[in-house]
């Protein structure tokens, strides 16, 4: 879903609102791409794998609500975020070339050890998967990745080497998995967006490399297989042939409504996960060990 992030109608330019309601006045009002939501109408676009990038504070006020450091410098158009816990790290970094790797995230901790990276016309309502699974921890069990696709109509198919690949019925959307012995910094799940490029090659529209951690990658396909449309603005999509827009559904104050709710959800799961790592942290008694009683006397 395309999202405003900035809830109201465009105020006047000495007073921004900002979705909680505080009024911003430390920065000189300039039109940017982050005022668009009430100048623009907004369309149901679908499929959406195939919708565009989206805006990326779907992503990262999810995760600066959750507790998030930014750690941005502020003269470099970037963003780099860690978790409170400094166990996971992500950066937004646009390039010139939409296909090339604009997300980056990586886990480094004793029993966890992956890396990820997403092109940036990965829409961001199937990136947002991913990284909401990140605010929770994981499950007990390892969770079956491909009955997720297949219940959807994808193609599932294991060949001689143990690879693993599943197939959008557009032909244009692939999961796939390399059965490999390698470091688990080198992704063995990947998820792509290919068009035939007439010349006998493919045009890469998005491409993902999701690392190994079976049940971020169960999120991301979770999300990827979602048929519910996301919102774009017209034409504001890679291929506008391969997509269909409908004009209504939600526009700029419900839309900010909702973006404020999704902040509102993974502030609530942090505090959760909080509460739960001290209910579950050792206690570490400060009372002085009771004496060890003297031997009987003879």
């Amino acid at each position: 879903m395309a999202h405003p992030a900035l809830g109201g109608p465009r105020p006047a330019p000495r007073h921004r609102l900002h979705p909680g309601g505080d009024i911003l006045n430390h920065r000189p009002f300039i039109s940017t791409r982050a005022d668009e939501p009430h100048s623009k109408i907004w369309f149901e676009t679908s499929p959406r794998h195939l919708a565009g990038r989206g805006d990326p504070r779907h992503i990262t006020q999810a995760l600066r609500a959750a507790g998030w450091s930014n750690h941005s410098d502020p003269d470099y158009p970037h963003v780099i975020l860690a978790s409170p816990d400094q166990r996971y790290a992500m950066a937004l970094e646009p390039e010139t070339e939409s296909y090339s790797k604009w997300w980056r995230i990586s886990c480094t901790s004793d029993n966890e050890n992956w890396y990820a990276q997403f092109g940036g016309n990965t829409p961001v309502e199937i990136l947002a998967g991913f990284t909401d699974a990140l605010l929770s921890p994981a499950p007990d069990t390892t969770p079956d990745v491909w009955p997720i696709l297949t219940e959807r109509g994808w193609t599932h198919v294991r060949d001689e080497h143990g690879n693993e690949i599943a197939e959008h019925p557009d032909g244009i959307m692939h999961l796939r998995r390399r059965n490999s012995l390698s470091s688990s910094w080198d992704a063995s799940w990947t998820a792509a967006a290919l068009l035939p490029n007439g010349l006998g090659g493919q045009e890469t529209v998005w491409e993902a490399y999701l690392g190994d951690a079976p049940h971020l990658v169960a999120a991301f396909a979770t999300a990827l297989v979602d048929p519910a449309p996301v919102l774009r603005a017209e034409f504001d999509v890679p291929h506008t042939s391969l997509v269909t827009q409908e004009p209504h559904g939600r526009q700029g104050d419900e839309l900010a409504k909702e973006h404020t709710s999704r902040l509102a959800r993974a502030r609530a799961t942090a505090v959760r996960q909080r509460r739960t790592a001290l209910a579950t942290q050792p206690v570490t008694s400060t009372t002085p060990a009771a004496p060890v009683a003297a031997g009987r006397r003879r």
